[in-house]
């Protein structure tokens, strides 16, 4: 997966030491349906994520993102969960962390497929019938889809540095 000019800018001063980086989640709703990619690194079906670049919003970001990896437009309707996701080391040996922002998006145009090399494919999948994918992946989906006008924005403070423990 390509990765942003100023990350690799980073590295070339840090190495593989980790990075702190914000990041944002995409979750497309269109009739009940939720748009997902299967990446390419692990082909994992998520829903669309990406890097938040320097001075950008990360809403902006997420709109983005959807636009490169399936070609479709989004509108961002809300912010639906702030949370941190565990420390990761990703295939190159890089080591990160996200400050995750995770978007409840309205599809308003375009059919989704594969529109970069992040991904390997993109569909709509019926909420009710989602692929396999991580707790988490699968929670961002459904905060993002609680339409109830008494839903609010989740900022998640469950994540403790003891979470860090690889054996846990």
């Amino acid at each position: 997966m390509p990765i942003p000019e100023f990350i690799a800018e980073l590295r070339r001063h840090i190495g593989h030491a980790p990075l702190w980086l914000p990041g944002a989640t995409a979750v497309v709703i269109r009739n009940q349906q939720v748009l997902l990619i299967q990446r390419s690194d692990n082909h994992a079906w998520t829903a669309v994520t990406g890097v938040v670049d320097p001075g950008e919003n990360p809403a902006d970001c997420a709109v983005r993102e959807v636009l490169e990896e399936a070609g479709i437009h989004v509108i961002a309707r809300r912010l639906a969960w702030v949370h941190v996701t565990r420390p990761i080391v990703h295939a190159n040996g890089d080591h990160a962390q996200y400050l995750d922002h995770v978007f409840r998006m309205d599809w308003s145009g375009g059919e989704p497929f594969a529109a970069d090399d992040e991904c390997v494919d993109a569909r709509w999948f019926d909420l009710a019938e989602i692929p396999d994918m991580s707790a988490n992946m699968r929670r961002r989906i459904e905060l993002a889809n609680n339409d109830s006008r008494n839903a609010a924005t989740v900022f998640d403070t469950t994540y403790t540095h003891a979470d860090q423990d690889p054996g846990k």
